[in-house]
């Protein structure tokens, strides 16, 4: 990790809350609104989430499944994730979902009007805008514990 954190300090409470309480803690709000205010369909948001994962390397991350009313994605998704192009295991809507992940993440110059006709065949515009958002905050916030090696420690509050 190369934040100083005090000793017993939690690093992500320090980091997050301490250091710049009135960005963490705004940062921190929209993290979480992402989970907790999601229209998306749970394989397409768990499918950009861990393509964010996968970019950034951030080890909570990819060890992390967002879980709804007691459902995860299956073992093996993850998986599947890595292999967006080709897998057999997605239907239009979550496959779309990895492949915006990560055009946004290596190549968001590079999203053109053949990708958007495919995105809005599949998904409304406040769900791309939602997606976008969702996408945006994984990218931001999973970098910024990875870079810092808060990844290591990260745990999320329960809600």
């Amino acid at each position: 990790m190369i934040i100083d954190v005090p000793e017993g300090k939690h690093p992500i409470e320090h980091v997050w809350g301490d250091m710049v309480p009135e960005i963490g803690a705004a940062a921190s709000n929209f993290s979480l609104s992402v989970y907790a205010h999601t229209t998306l369909g749970l394989r397409e948001f768990e499918a950009a989430r861990l393509r964010i994962a996968q970019i950034n390397g951030c080890m909570f991350c990819l060890d992390w499944r967002t879980e709804r009313d007691g459902e995860k994605v299956e073992e093996g998704f993850a998986d599947a994730v890595t292999a967006w192009r080709v897998t057999e295991d997605f239907d239009d809507r979550t496959r779309l979902a990895a492949e915006y992940a990560e055009r946004y993440a290596l190549d968001h110059h590079g999203i053109d009007e053949e990708f958007w006709s495919r995105m809005t065949a599949h998904y409304s515009q406040p769900e791309i805008v939602e997606l976008t958002m969702s996408i945006g905050s994984w990218l931001a916030f999973g970098r910024l514990n990875r870079v810092f090696g808060l990844d290591a420690v990260c745990v999320l509050p329960t809600g």
